[in-house]
């Protein structure tokens, strides 16, 4: 079995963090657990030095200071730590929001608890994480990237494993590459687009022209 994930959530709605804490071990056989959590934004910061976690998942809409500013203090405060938005709807707005305060992705909390595991996984391995559906909207008005005449056909394979939240093990596998030739490969596409991170590529490869 692989390193446990340690989770902390941002979230003031009881019901639904007891049943991430009840669920989580479960579907995912004790890979994924719930070790802090707290309905107070203010707190974000404290829970998360005390407890450490891998992966924060944070619900946007939160009583003030807010989900988005708990996402800002804890990326402030621990860089290190992955924040993944969450939300009840699927609004652009808020998700493109979350991403500008340092989230690595965004998922409804109709997420299934079964389907979570993989998603919480990629996002600590590095990867953005956000619906398919709303990568169209995440950078506006649809247009050709400049850069699209400079990728090529492994290029666009890459993109395309990348927005779909692949792993960096598993593109390595897809593509019979060692994880340090996916990095690269990364980087160098990374620089193409002229973004920073996958989560910027992915949001981008939807809604641009380049897949």
């Amino acid at each position: 079995m692989g390193k446990t994930v340690r989770v902390a959530i941002i979230d003031d709605h009881d019901l639904f963090v007891r049943g991430l804490e009840l669920l989580l071990p479960e579907v995912s056989e004790g890979r994924a657990r719930v070790v802090a959590s707290t309905g107070d934004a203010a707190y974000a910061v404290s829970l998360v030095r005390h407890a450490v976690p891998d992966l924060v998942l944070a619900d946007i809409h939160m009583p003030r200071p807010g989900g988005i500013q708990s996402i800002t203090a804890i990326r402030r405060a621990a860089p290190r730590v992955r924040v993944l938005a969450m939300s009840g709807d699927d609004d652009p707005s808020v998700a493109v929001e979350a991403l500008r305060a340092g989230a690595v992705g965004f998922l409804p909390k109709s997420s299934e608890p079964a389907g979570l595991l993989p998603l919480l996984l990629v996002a600590v391995d590095g990867w953005a994480v956000m619906p398919a559906g709303l990568l169209p909207s995440l950078t506006g008005t649809p247009a050709l990237h400049p850069a699209a005449d400079l990728l090529n056909e492994a290029d666009r394979r890459l993109l395309r494993l990348i927005a779909g939240g692949a792993s960096t093990g598993a593109i390595a596998d897809e593509l019979h590459v060692s994880d340090r030739t996916v990095k690269r490969l990364t980087a160098t596409l990374l620089r193409k687009l002229r973004v920073s991170s996958r989560t910027e590529a992915a949001a981008l490869a939807g809604s641009a022209g380049l897949l």
